[in-house]
């Protein structure tokens, strides 16, 4: 895989919006936390472009993203916000500047579409908090990104408060994203590519039985059968029936790939929650499992 060049301070950060409209309003704390590391930030055409509940029309946003893939003084591109939309617009890009000087992408949730597509190019990027409410994000969480766009050492050491896995250091590529983006990419050019790899998957506001029936829809297409190990972010806001269905989500996925017999680890600080670390999706990583802790090495 492809590492993206590290920022160097004076640097430029595009920021965009691939789906949910934004204000400028918003993105203020983003930008002085960017100015605060040295970086220039640099507004899109889709910050504070409306059309329903998109920033700005499809053209519009394939065009503001398309323009910040080929500038080559723009050394990074960081979603401004996630929603639903970039979907709309991942056939429409060219890639054949960013394959030739690639650079980081950072975002998740809806920004999962660009981490998946992407990573079928063989190049690194950034799961990681967008834009918006990055200051009511953890401390942990502005400095992975920081860490990351520069260059630093970075691994993600956490207490292990699960029963789900097995003790033991494992090496694999790390992959995902958001699931129920993963889900829609199946059978599209975007979609991932898991054998032998560590799936990371986080989600927030679906009903469990909805969980059930993705990683189901994953179980049956093949995606789950020979990976390395499964590693579960925040499974935020989960509803339920009247008539429960009678297992959390981390429990639907333990329960379904079971006879597989790699480890799952639960509670990863990643995805829909307040401590929302950076991931490098396409590293080679080590993921190291202890009686009271994971430790995740980039």
């Amino acid at each position: 895989m492809i590492t993206p060049k590290k920022l160097q301070k004076g640097d430029t950060v595009a920021i965009v919006s691939t789906a949910r409209k934004i204000s400028k309003e918003e993105l203020k704390p983003a930008i002085q936390l960017l100015e605060s590391w040295g970086l220039k930030a640099v507004l899109g055409k889709t910050i504070g472009a409306e059309e329903n509940q998109f920033a700005g029309s499809n053209a519009l946003r394939v065009a503001d993203f398309q323009e910040m893939l080929d500038d080559t003084n723009i050394k990074a591109i960081w979603c401004a916000r996630g929603g639903y939309g970039t979907v709309r617009i991942i056939d429409k890009l060219d890639f054949f500047a960013f394959k030739k000087n690639p650079k980081w992408i950072v975002g998740y949730s809806d920004v999962t579409v660009l981490h998946s597509h992407i990573h079928n190019f063989g190049i690194e990027t950034l799961h990681a908090q967008m834009c918006l409410e990055i200051e009511n994000k953890t401390v942990e969480t502005a400095e992975s990104i920081r860490k990351v766009l520069f260059g630093e050492e970075y691994c993600i050491e956490f207490e292990r408060t699960d029963s789900f896995a097995s003790l033991g250091i494992l090496k694999g590529e790390l992959i995902g994203g958001n699931l129920s983006v993963l889900y829609s990419l199946v059978g599209s050019t975007s979609e991932m590519k898991t054998d032998g790899k560590i799936l990371f998957i986080e989600d927030l506001d679906e009903m469990l039985y909805h969980v059930d029936r993705m990683m189901m829809n994953l179980k049956r297409s093949g995606y789950l059968k020979n990976l390395k190990a499964i590693v579960i972010g925040g499974m935020t806001e989960m509803k339920d029936n009247k008539v429960y269905f009678g297992k959390t989500a981390e429990e639907i996925i333990v329960d379904l790939v079971k006879e597989y017999n790699y480890p799952v680890i639960a509670n990863f600080p990643a995805g829909h929650i307040k401590d929302n670390r950076a991931l490098i999706f396409g590293r080679k990583v080590e993921l190291e499992i202890e009686t009271n802790k994971v430790v995740l090495k980039f």
